[in-house]
C-alpha cells in the first residue's frame, strides 16, 4: 500500500479475510476488543482506534471496515441493517469528524459499502455502490443525501472498483 499510494496505512476490522488483506499489503493490522462484524460490534472502540492510529501512531490513512450493514442484510434484518448505519454514522463517522476537527487536522473520508447486500435477496448484488469523499478542507454540500438514488443522479460513476482509491486520495 505504501510502495503504491506513499500513505502508512492501518486496518480495523473484525474480518480475517479483511485482516489478511491487509498483511499482505503491508498495512498495520489492527485487534479492537469486542469487535464482531456484526450491530453488535464495538463501534465506540474502532473509532477510538482509528484515532489513534492517525493522531498517535503517524498512519496516513485508516480503513475502518464495518461489516455490520452487510451482516444484517444477508439476515433479512431491515431494522438491524438500518440500527448499524445509524450507529456507525454516529459513533464512528461523527466520532471522527469531531476529534480530527478538534484536533486541527485536514482530513478526508471515503464512505461506502463494499458491496450491496439487499434485504430481499439476503445475497450480494453487483449494483453500483454509492460512496461519497468528504474533504474538511473543502466547503461542501451539494444537499444530497446519502442514497443510491441521489447516488445515481450525480452521474459520478466509477466503472473499475480499484480506481476508487486513486479518485479519493487525488481528489
Amino acid at each position: 500500500f505504501y510502495e503504491k499510494y506513499g500513505l502508512k496505512a492501518s486496518v480495523i476490522s473484525a474480518v480475517d479475510l479483511i485482516k489478511g488483506i491487509a498483511v499482505c499489503a503491508d498495512m498495520n493490522s489492527i485487534d479492537v476488543p469486542g469487535a464482531t462484524g456484526n450491530w453488535d460490534t464495538n463501534f465506540d472502540g474502532k473509532a477510538q482506534a482509528a484515532l489513534d492510529t492517525l493522531l498517535k501512531d503517524g498512519a496516513d490513512f485508516v480503513y475502518v471496515h464495518m461489516e455490520a450493514p452487510d451482516e444484517c442484510g444477508h439476515q433479512g434484518n431491515a431494522e438491524k441493517k438500518k440500527l448499524s448505519v445509524e450507529l456507525i454514522d454516529e459513533k464512528v463517522v461523527g466520532f471522527l469528524k469531531t476529534k480530527l476537527e478538534e484536533a486541527g487536522v485536514d482530513y478526508k473520508m471515503l464512505i461506502l459499502p463494499d458491496h450491496p447486500t439487499p434485504i430481499k435477496l439476503k445475497t450480494h448484488v453487483s449494483d453500483p455502490v454509492p460512496y461519497i469523499i468528504y474533504d474538511s478542507r473543502k466547503n461542501q454540500g451539494s444537499g444530497l443525501t446519502y442514497n443510491e438514488e441521489n447516488a445515481k443522479s450525480t452521474g459520478i460513476y466509477i466503472d473499475k472498483g480499484h480506481n476508487l482509491m486513486k479518485h479519493f486520495i487525488e481528489e
